[in-house]
């Protein structure tokens, strides 16, 4: 089931296990992805010790990504039972209704088919095997073909060969969940008619070939992919005079940890100008010991990008790190922290403004908070986060434009914190507008993921017998359903009006 089927076979595997998944009862669908959960829990030791072995990232953030990855999968269990995901709406036949004849109509969100997900190289848990995407798949019912990434391969493999067995198991149908390995392979699948949807977690430059050719299919699919983000952090004036050591160390943890490897690392803190803030982050971040990155390619991406930057006129070093590759051409980083001021960067953007995914950020200084609120649009076009540090009761009128700014181009708006750290939960929202996904409407992360991989249809004056059990009055599902009575298109309006 996972050892690396050909193209046409996967597809029609999964494709073939979509009735009975469509079909299952939301308490078995949630049960499996407690036995996956639980399976990859087992398994949790010799997983991180191959998952360190390939990645060069350390036991205990591995141990702590295994948790979230199977806290995620409990979480996606408990949202299916619940049905809040299908969005089911009911509205009952009224002779009466304000328009004419209304008939019954009931509308609910079904499984999209078959999806393709493209693991990503530095999450080897929590974005890759049984991650998030695949997660939030299998709660809407979708089977999933997972594309496994370069750089960790022999975990995916056992990964997948312990979550497809715990699956299986549980009662899931052949085709529901399978592994393929290879570009040309992955390519092939997001091609192939089959596949009714993909995600992706990796370079812009990735991301937008493949979100190309899923949009130039005979028939589009829907293509979710995270690519780049610069996740820039504002310091206000009165923020750093009440927390000046707290938000330097704080800082240098975010782009340190896990050698800046996260798509939330914080690439860009602007700063007062006259604060000499670049020589105590400095020493921050000179404390960081030299980290593996995660595979060679990942790497030269960042040795380019750094040289890059270092190379920039008006762009002053405040500590240099450094590069070098071992015989196993696997790349060893110090973090690297550069300052500049805000005319440099919006002279030299087109050197800057692109992500440094290893341990590299840019101190900016700015004189004037309005002006930097006015220009944040034309610096960050789109990205997953923003930040602004500030004091209560001390900050300038300045903020609140800032944050409409910041509200507009990102996905997330974080107040007096740091971006990495991404809480798996109801509310959280990981997207952003372009480039920092290919679909602004969407997260990767939350229960709200699942709606990525849902359509909806309405069903009007259908037998109850040719019903979906969702949408049934009796709800033998139990799931949540909003109800419209007849004869309440009576008082629409009333309610707006007497807000007056």
């Amino acid at each position: 089931m996972t050892s690396r089927p050909p193209v046409q076979e996967a597809a029609a595997a999964a494709a073939a296990a979509i009735p009975a998944l469509a079909g299952m009862p939301p308490r078995q669908r949630a049960a499996q992805l407690l036995a996956g959960a639980d399976a990859i829990d087992e398994r949790a030791d010799e997983l991180i010790e191959l998952a360190s072995a390939e990645t060069g990232i350390e036991a205990g953030r591995l141990r702590g990504e295994v948790r979230r990855s199977t806290v995620q999968l409990r979480l996606f269990a408990d949202e299916v039972v619940s049905g809040e995901h299908l969005d089911v709406r009911i509205d009952e036949a009224d002779e009466e209704f304000a328009l004419g004849v209304r008939p019954d109509l009931r509308r609910m969100l079904v499984p999209l088919g078959p999806v393709l997900n493209f693991a990503a190289s530095n999450f080897p848990f929590a974005f890759s095997v049984a991650g998030g995407d695949t997660a939030s798949a299998l709660a809407a019912g979708c089977p999933v073909i997972v594309k496994a990434h370069p750089g960790h391969p022999q975990l995916s493999r056992r990964t997948a060969e312990v979550f497809s067995a715990a699956l299986t198991a549980a009662g899931a149908p052949a085709g529901t969940f399978q592994l393929v390995e290879g570009e040309r392979e992955g390519v092939e699948l997001l091609q192939h008619p089959l596949i009714a949807a993909a995600a992706f977690t990796g370079s812009v430059r990735g991301g937008q070939y493949l979100a190309g050719l899923a949009a130039a299919r005979p028939t589009p699919i829907p293509f979710y992919g995270e690519l780049g983000s610069l996740n820039p952090v504002v310091v206000t004036p009165a923020a750093l005079d009440a927390r000046r050591d707290e938000i330097v160390s704080g800082f240098a943890a975010s782009v340190t940890g896990n050698a800046g490897q996260l798509c939330t690392k914080p690439g860009f803190l602007f700063v007062p100008s006259g604060s000499d803030l670049g020589p105590a982050v400095a020493a921050a971040v000179e404390a960081a010991p030299e980290h593996r990155l995660l595979y060679p390619k990942i790497a030269e991406g960042y040795a380019d990008r750094r040289a890059t930057i270092l190379g920039t006129d008006g762009v002053t070093v405040q500590t240099e790190g450094g590069v070098r590759f071992d015989d196993d051409q696997e790349g060893w980083a110090r973090p690297t922290i550069v300052s500049t001021d805000l005319d440099t960067l919006l002279r030299e953007s087109g050197r800057l403004s692109e992500e440094a995914f290893g341990p590299l950020s840019i101190l900016v200084e700015y004189d004037d908070g309005t002006r930097l609120a006015e220009l944040f649009g034309t610096l960050f076009e789109g990205t997953l986060t923003a930040g602004v540090h500030v004091a209560e009761g001390a900050d300038a009128p300045w903020v609140a434009g800032l944050v409409a700014q910041m509200t507009a181009h990102a996905g997330r708006v974080l107040f007096d914190g740091w971006p990495t750290g991404v809480a798996v939960s109801h509310a959280q929202q990981h997207g952003g507008p372009w480039p920092s996904t290919t679909t602004s409407t969407t997260t990767s992360v939350g229960t709200a993921a699942i709606q990525r991989f849902l359509r909806p249809v309405a069903f009007q004056n259908a037998p109850v017998e040719l019903l979906p059990p969702a949408l049934r009055d009796d709800n033998p599902w139990g799931v949540v359903q909003r109800r419209y009575p007849a004869g309440e298109s009576r008082s629409w309006g009333t309610a707006a009006a007497s807000a007056d």
